[in-house]
């Protein structure tokens, strides 16, 4: 039998969490157990850091209603009966203060996805089985013009972390060069993720290829670094998925909760924290809101220097090439064929 509703409260405003004692995610032997009231509670507690990264920003939910298990799997566009799905639109029946905000996709529709205005719009979120938010990088006034810069560093083949931390390093080395600050956190899994914020002037377009630009300074720069679209071509190298700057492609937020064993959190931190993170499972539902009561939060400073893009830009046009798209993307201009390597050889 489900255990009956219960209220909490988030930033002043009462959230009401149905089935409260489901088990979300279970016992690991690095976490304890965690309910859907406790992620909730967790979403209103860690309500300063979380909201910088969500504050009015369209936010696509990822719902696992059903809790997130080893067998279970997110759906696809191809199969649309897995247990996990991502919501982009506006769900029916929501409370008055949670607002929506237009967005473009890249098939030329539009819909009004969920606006992140207040925590309670998180907490409340947590209730209908959202465990990560996927904010755009843009705010509400204009979701055409993003106002970050996102670097995701993904493991590939044998590298790890560590490879990542090293990575994240040298972006930031190069970054620095360009007179631009950086801020990273872990991806709540195997990655590292590298923020930069925009003056908001530039296109998705511009910030993909600005991202581009980086990843290839750091091909150059730093040993087991690839830019490889396809996998079959990555190796064992940490690749840099500059694709994540496209129109309608997200990653999880700061203080996001990741589908994985243990409750691990997608976690903000100084440069010389992250140099120092031998297991980035440290940082869980359970260990995260000390930390962050306890030296505050590592992005505090994150929206007090909006960078200019010309620096990166000017890299990309030493280097103009462009890059395949995601497949759901329609044919961009400039783009090279869109198909794996080894099938092309075939052709």
């Amino acid at each position: 039998m489900a255990s009956e509703a219960v209220e909490i409260e988030a930033s002043g405003r009462t959230v009401r969490v149905s089935s409260p004692t489901r088990v979300i995610y279970e016992k690991t032997d690095f976490s304890a157990e965690v309910t859907k009231l406790m992620v909730a509670e967790y979403y209103a507690t860690v309500d300063d850091g979380l909201m910088r990264a969500l504050r009015d920003r369209p936010v696509t939910l990822e719902r696992w209603p059903k809790g997130v298990r080893a067998d279970m799997v997110m759906s696809t566009r191809a199969d649309s009966h897995g247990d996990a799905f991502y919501q982009k639109r506006m769900m029916r029946g929501a409370p008055s203060y949670v607002e929506s905000t237009r967005v473009l996709f890249p098939s030329g529709r539009v819909a009004d996805e969920i606006c992140m205005t207040e925590v309670a719009v998180a907490a409340w979120a947590a209730h209908m089985g959202a465990i990560t938010f996927h904010p755009w990088p843009t705010r509400s006034a204009d979701n055409d013009r993003p106002d970050e810069l996102r670097i995701d560093l993904d493991p590939f083949g044998s590298t790890g972390f560590a490879d990542a931390v090293r990575v994240a390093a040298v972006a930031r080395e190069v970054l620095d060069g360009l007179g631009i600050r950086a801020f990273a956190k872990t991806s709540g899994k195997r990655g590292v993720h590298v923020y930069v914020r925009l003056e908001p002037r530039w296109t998705f377009t511009d910030v993909r290829h600005a991202a581009i630009a980086l990843a290839r300074e750091l091909e150059r720069s730093a040993d087991g670094v690839t830019t490889a679209w396809w996998k079959e071509e990555r190796g064992d190298n940490v690749f840099i998925d500059f694709n994540q700057n496209c129109r309608d492609r997200t990653i999880a937020s700061a203080y996001s909760l990741r589908p994985a064993p243990g409750a691990t959190v997608s976690m903000p931190l100084t440069w010389d924290e992250l140099a120092g993170v031998d297991d980035p499972r440290a940082f869980t539902l359970h260990t995260v809101p000390a930390l962050l009561a306890e030296r505050g939060d590592a992005h505090a400073e994150i929206d007090e220097v909006a960078h200019s893009l010309e620096p990166l830009l000017q890299l990309w046009e030493s280097d103009p090439v462009e890059m395949p798209y995601p497949p759901e993307y329609p044919k961009m201009p400039g783009e090279p064929k869109r198909v794996q390597p080894s099938k092309a050889k075939h052709d």
